[in-house]
């Protein structure tokens, strides 16, 4: 299945957007992302809308802080943090790199993120989806976020609460496209 990559804020320009690895706010410390958008296969992208929509009746709404990630981003990611449990492999590709994964939150209807166990790109156990030794308010909204996402075919990453693939992501071909490239062809 090679579906087109669309840019989300097409498809549903009420989820903000903070790409975090376009910016100096991730673990790495400085922007790898030459652009804050989010490319996601079309199909997944339409089920994100699904998910925003459910969430807006609540009162709540979708945050994403990454979606599809060229391939030379794996390999960087990569040489900083080599542990498969938060990082995959390039040998292997991530399903972020087949526009089948996206690392999101909630947040309310002003645009302000829910509490969640952790922030982005923890790599401790406070961050898998696991962990209970947190508050019931931040164990309640881990809990919607999952039950929204999975409603929609979705699946939780184990051990990073923010982390979500497409059930259908081994379809979809691994993808070095850049941003630029996307650009250029903008499917939408």
């Amino acid at each position: 299945m090679d579906e087109p990559l669309y840019d989300i804020s097409r498809v549903n320009p009420r989820i903000i957007l903070d790409i975090k690895y376009a910016t100096a706010d991730n673990f790495v410390g400085k922007p790898i992302y030459t652009c804050a958008k989010a490319y996601l296969r079309k199909s997944v992208a339409l089920k994100l809308d699904r998910v925003q929509q459910k969430l807006e009746k609540k009162g709540l709404g979708l945050k994403i802080w990454d979606a599809y990630r060229p391939f030379y981003v794996q390999q960087l990611l990569w040489g900083i943090v080599p542990d498969e449990r938060y990082v995959a492999d390039p040998k292997k590709g991530s399903v972020h790199n087949r526009g089948a994964a996206v690392d999101l939150t909630l947040v309310d209807a002003q645009g302000c993120e829910l509490a969640m166990p952790t922030a982005f790109d923890d790599f401790t156990k406070k961050a898998h989806l696991d962990y209970e030794d947190l508050p019931e308010e931040v164990l309640s909204n881990r809990k919607l976020l999952v039950a929204v996402m999975v409603a929609e075919g979705f699946t939780p990453l184990a051990t990073e609460w923010w982390h979500y693939n497409d059930s259908a992501a081994e379809a979809y071909p691994l993808s070095s496209t850049t941003f630029e490239e996307l650009a250029a062809q903008d499917p939408s």
